[in-house]
């Protein structure tokens, strides 16, 4: 799963909730699912990161 499809997903739920349209019963699954989106967010956008700041240090190097 990608990060757009994760986040879109999260949304999803948190908007669910709010608007009260999840049964109790309903709830623990998407508390569930909702953290499993939030680890997949996370881990994209720390790849991202990490990616971003190699590309970075590349073009430091070679710019001396």
């Amino acid at each position: 799963m990608n990060y757009t499809d994760a986040f879109d997903e999260l949304q999803q739920i948190v908007q669910d909730i709010e608007e009260g349209q999840i049964s109790v019963d309903e709830l623990s699954l998407k508390v569930k699912r909702a953290s499993e989106m939030i680890k997949i967010c996370k881990t994209k956008l720390t790849q991202t990161e990490e990616d971003v700041n190699q590309i970075l240090k590349e073009l430091e190097g070679d710019s001396i």
